[in-house]
């Protein structure tokens, strides 16, 4: 349980960190990399390179949320198994049901 409960904040810290990944990405081509590209000629990334990296951040990030996803499910509890408990012998064995060629019950007798 106490792993089930460490992978659901990891996915609610990736959740929030995707979202601030799409938000910061602008369909027209804006974005960050319009904010952190600038016209300079040294900057560090080039307005492609900002997009390909909110890109493949983006795809990562889907991924690792989808892994574990599947990781989580995997490891939580089965509310529905049969669990073994440490049932008395003389419980384990419970009587058979009757054959086809006795009678379910036994014939009640008549006083005459």
């Amino acid at each position: 349980m106490q792993t089930f409960i460490f992978l659901m904040i990891v996915i609610i810290a990736v959740c929030v960190i995707i979202t601030l990944v799409v938000l910061s990405q602008n369909p027209k081509g804006g974005g960050l990399s319009s904010t952190f590209g600038g016209s300079g000629g040294g900057q560090m990334f080039g307005v492609q390179r900002t997009n390909e990296f909110l890109d493949k951040a983006t795809w990562t990030l889907a991924g690792i949320i989808v892994i574990l996803i599947i990781t989580a499910n995997v490891l939580m509890d089965n509310p529905y198994a049969v669990r073994q408990l440490d049932v008395p012998q003389e419980v384990q064995q419970l009587p058979t049901a009757p054959t086809p060629d006795a009678p379910a019950t036994p014939p009640v007798e008549t006083g005459n």
